[in-house]
């Protein structure tokens, strides 16, 4: 299918970075783009992520305040006669190069497609400028937003379900330690980098592991600073405390063979769990990966123990309880079945893309001489 760019527009506006004066108008305009109501008639546009949908009510993931932003970051508006019609908010990962782009939103039924179109285009030679490596967008499809961002030289490589898990859902009792150990569940140490780069890719098809190019330093990142492996909803883990836990496999568990994958050694890791914890009033957050012959269920039951002590924590302080959402890529399949079986479900499918600014060139190598 052919894409055909926006035609030049007459409008006479400009794109710039984003003042300090501008936050007030930016709160705004990011709560109209983000309403139910307005967006049913079709007059602004968003990325579509379900952050502010009712049953999440999250909108204060993405909100803007001077907190929620880094030094390295960047903000840029679509100004027109002194009044703003778009803006879009990127976060910059400056350990491995990525731009990723968190909220792009304007307003305007008949315009808001160009006013998009003009905002990606000064981020992307911003990006360039500033040596990105990668630029990475998840969005729903619908609104124009996949075809504007193939229009830019995206690259869509996979889906994701986002499965949610509300407050008020009870919460396994959290794991002994004894019955964890059993499990051959314990917290990640950086030591476990190779043995989770190998993991990755048991659990990833080949295509989707040379995009995301994960390396060992990646991987030896631990805490809050930790954001592999990335996901739609990777921008949460700004607002929380991260934890990873990996399961091992045990001698009574090892030695079953799958097409997949060859069986599991005792001692190797079969699963991994990162558990974003809410730190305000906003949803916990768990991304899982795991073999495609393990079955998950026992560290996810685990995470969710370590969620219920979050909860308690919360309680205790005056807070209320937090709900949990999950990404599972369309590829990870049966994950999302372990989830549902213990209270998840299905909420939206974001599309997730990526433009790549490097050049991939074949690796000299020794072939056989012919006559």
């Amino acid at each position: 299918m052919l894409l055909r760019a926006p035609r030049p527009s007459s409008r006479s506006g400009r794109v710039r970075a984003a003042r300090l004066t501008d936050l007030v108008a930016l709160g705004d305009l990011s709560r109209l783009c983000h309403s139910p109501e307005a967006r049913g008639d079709g007059a602004v546009r968003s990325l579509g992520l379900p952050v502010s949908a009712s049953t999440i009510g999250v909108f204060s993931l993405f909100r803007l305040p001077l907190g929620a932003f880094r030094p390295h970051d960047r903000l840029y508006v679509y100004d027109e006669d002194r009044k703003l019609h778009g803006f879009l908010r990127v976060e910059r990962d400056t350990q491995r190069d990525e731009w990723t782009i968190v909220e792009l939103d304007a307003v305007g039924a008949a315009d808001a497609g160009d006013i998009r179109y003009r905002l990606v285009q000064h981020f992307l030679r911003d990006g360039v400028k500033g040596g990105a490596a990668r630029f990475h967008v998840a969005c729903k499809d619908a609104g124009g937003n996949v075809e504007l961002f193939m229009q830019n030289g995206f690259a869509r490589y996979g889906e994701e379900r986002i499965l949610y898990r509300p407050p008020d859902a009870p919460l396994p009792e959290p794991l002994a330690p004894e019955a964890a150990q059993a499990a051959g569940i314990r917290p990640a140490v950086p030591l476990d980098a190779l043995a989770l780069s190998r993991l990755y890719a048991l659990a990833t098809p080949p295509p989707v592991a040379r995009l995301e190019a994960y390396r060992l330093p990646d991987w030896e990142r631990q805490g809050r600073e930790w954001r592999v492996p990335r996901s739609s909803l990777s921008p949460i883990l700004r607002f929380a405390d991260v934890e990873a836990y990996v399961q091992e496999a045990r001698p009574s568990s090892a030695g079953r063979r799958s097409k997949a994958a060859p069986a599991a050694q005792p001692g190797e890791l079969v699963a991994f769990l990162q558990v974003g914890l809410a730190k305000e009033r906003q949803p916990h957050y768990l991304k899982l990966i795991a073999r495609p012959d393990h079955d998950p269920s026992s560290l996810i039951a685990y995470g969710l123990g370590v969620v219920a002590q979050a909860n308690a924590r919360g309680r205790s302080d005056g807070g209320p309880e937090a709900s949990v959402v999950c990404p599972v890529r369309t590829y990870e399949s049966p994950v999302d079945r372990r989830l549902e079986e213990t209270g998840f479900t299905y909420l939206e499918t974001v599309t997730l893309l990526m433009k790549e600014t490097l050049v991939r060139v074949a690796e000299p190598a020794m072939v056989p001489a012919t006559r």
